[in-house]
């Protein structure tokens, strides 16, 4: 399947402007503005005024309603109506099923059949019909394909996609007019299609901050890719972090976290740990390891900090309690 940028070209920083603009009226509706959670303690252990923006509160429980909602819902009606389909371990399952839901239109999920087992009854709740690729012995992708072919269904990729990214960014815009204007923003980085959509909103509405991405220490292509400019892949990473084991950005989307981030870091999974435990602990806040991420470079001193206000975005929370908690009260 070509990828979105090898047949439709890069937008140029103009073109993604106004389209996030739309973006935002159409999400504003319909996604939760989800609340910026403060702690004095961590501003005390960190140094800087730490504003988390919570999506792991959001609809599905992560940041992909956002772009499920911003694509799905700008499909011409009778497209709408036969339905779409998607290929996804979990997030982006939950957000295009209960997207479908709401628009009354039948959905096709692509995931493995050992994904993680609150992100897979959650795509099942949401009414969708999943199909376990590795059973049925075809790549996820090839899979997605025949069947948007054979059911005349939409494909839609989990981050692949200007619409996608678009609505994704929005998250960061609240963000920003909730806290007031960041010095650094720290995001998770699986896909690109999130630190993408973030780098473009802090861009417009927080232009000094400085962007960073962060990622799994064993699933490092994104970091690997922002050096040499190229795709890089990190084939099935062994972290705990299922929502970045993507094995590599998209050339969309490397183009854009280039575009727009300053840096790409990892961490390792007793990092990932270590901030989650806090989040519960301290803040109360239920976060997935991937979710985590952004928190545990600023916890681990992989990234510098200034006094000023760091923004980290909390991607999700759906969290599969039978394989993290023994991690936890560690």
């Amino acid at each position: 399947m070509p990828s979105w940028a090898a047949e439709h070209g890069v937008p140029s920083h103009e073109t993604l402007a106004a389209r996030f603009a739309e973006a935002r009226g159409r999400l504003a509706p319909v996604a939760h503005r989800t609340p910026v959670a403060t702690s004095r303690t961590l501003d005390g252990l960190l140094g800087t005024h730490v504003a988390l923006k919570c999506e792991n509160l959001q609809r599905m429980g992560a940041f992909k309603f956002r772009g499920a909602w911003n694509l799905i819902a700008q499909l011409p009606a009778d497209v709408r109506a036969r339905g779409v389909v998607a290929y996804s371990s979990g997030n982006h399952a939950q957000a295009v099923a209960l997207v479908a839901r709401e628009h009354g239109v039948p959905a096709v999920i692509v995931m493995p059949s050992f994904a993680p087992a609150a992100k897979l009854q959650g795509t099942l709740g949401y009414g969708a019909e999943v199909l376990h690729y590795d059973l049925l012995g075809e790549p996820r992708e090839a899979l997605a394909e025949r069947i948007a072919g054979e059911r005349g269904m939409t494909l839609v990729p989990p981050f692949d996609h200007p619409d996608i990214l678009l609505g994704q960014g929005t998250a960061v815009a609240e963000l920003v007019e909730d806290a007031g204007p960041l010095e650094t923003l720290l995001v998770p980085l699986g896909g690109g299609g999130l630190l993408s959509g973030s780098g473009l909103a802090a861009r417009l509405l927080s232009p000094s901050c400085r962007v960073v991405g962060v990622e799994p220490a064993s699933g490092d292509d994104g970091a690997r890719s922002f050096r040499s400019g190229r795709l890089e892949r990190a084939e099935s990473p062994d972290t705990i972090a299922d929502g970045a084991r993507t094995p590599s950005l998209s050339e969309l989307t490397l183009a854009l976290v280039r575009r727009y981030a300053h840096d790409v870091v990892t961490v390792t999974d007793d990092e990932i740990v270590d901030a989650m435990r806090f989040l519960w602990l301290r803040a109360k806040l239920v976060v997935e390891p991937t979710g985590a991420l952004g928190l545990a470079a600023a916890m681990a001193g992989k990234v510098r900090v200034g006094r000023a206000t760091t923004g980290v975005v909390l991607s999700g929370g759906n969290v599969d309690l039978a394989a993290i908690s023994g991690r936890l009260a560690g």
